[in-house]
C-alpha cells in the first residue's frame, strides 16, 4: 500500500491544534470576555473583533492544512481527497469575508461557511472504497469513512439547529462539528502507514 508522506501527518496534526488554540486566544483577548458556548467562531474574526488577525490566521492556516493532508493522502479515492481540499479552501474563504461589524450576516461568508461544514464531512465517505488495482487498497475501509460521515453530518446538523433557531449552544454545537471535522484528517492520516513502516 502507499504510504502517506509525513508531511501530511504534520499538516494533519497542525489543523486540530490551529482552530482549537486559534479560537481559545481569541476568545480571551475579546475585551469583556467571550462566552464560547453561545457566540461563534465567526463573531471572533468579525471586523469589529478584538485582535480578530488571530481567529483569521487560525482559519487560514486550517483551510490551508486541510489542502495540504488531501494532496498527502494520495492512496485515498480522488473524490474524498478533493472535497477534503475543497473544505480546506471554503475554510480560507470564511476567513477572507468575515462577518461585518455589530453581528452582522453576510451571504459570502455564510455561503462559504456552509461548503465549509458540508465538504469536511462529507469527504471520508467519498474517499472510503478501493481503488482499481487491488494493491493500492485504501487505508478507510467504506464502513469507517461512511460512519464518520455520519457522525460528522450530525453534528453539523446540530450546529445548523442552533443557528436556524437561535439556541443557546450556538457556539459549543460550531465547535464541537468543527472541532471533529479538523481532528478527522489526522486519524484518517493515523491509519495509514508512513514510509518508515513500510
Amino acid at each position: 500500500m502507499q504510504a502517506v508522506p509525513r508531511w501530511a501527518l504534520v499538516s494533519s496534526a497542525a489543523a486540530p491544534v490551529l482552530l482549537i488554540g486559534g479560537w481559545t486566544l481569541a476568545a480571551d483577548r475579546q475585551a469583556g470576555g467571550f462566552d464560547q458556548v453561545a457566540g461563534t467562531i465567526s463573531v471572533l474574526a468579525a471586523r469589529d473583533a478584538d485582535d480578530r488577525w488571530i481567529m483569521t490566521l487560525a482559519l487560514v492556516g486550517l483551510g490551508v492544512c486541510h489542502c495540504v493532508t488531501a494532496a498527502g493522502l494520495r492512496p485515498l479515492r480522488a473524490a474524498g481527497r478533493l472535497t477534503l481540499a475543497l473544505g480546506g479552501l471554503a475554510t480560507v474563504a470564511v476567513a477572507v469575508f468575515p462577518l461585518p461589524a455589530e453581528r452582522g450576516s453576510s451571504g459570502p461568508h455564510g455561503l462559504a461557511a456552509a461548503v465549509a461544514f458540508g465538504a469536511l464531512a462529507l469527504w471520508p465517505a467519498l474517499a472510503a472504497g478501493r481503488h482499481r488495482a487491488p494493491d493500492r487498497a485504501v487505508g478507510l475501509p467504506p464502513a469507517r469513512g461512511t460512519t464518520a460521515a455520519a457522525v460528522l453530518l450530525v453534528l453539523v446538523g446540530w450546529f445548523v439547529v442552533e443557528l436556524v433557531v437561535g439556541g443557546p449552544r450556538i457556539g459549543l454545537a460550531e465547535r464541537v462539528a468543527a472541532g471533529a471535522e479538523a481532528l478527522c484528517p489526522l486519524l484518517v492520516v493515523l491509519t495509514r502507514p508512513r514510509p518508515d513502516q513500510r
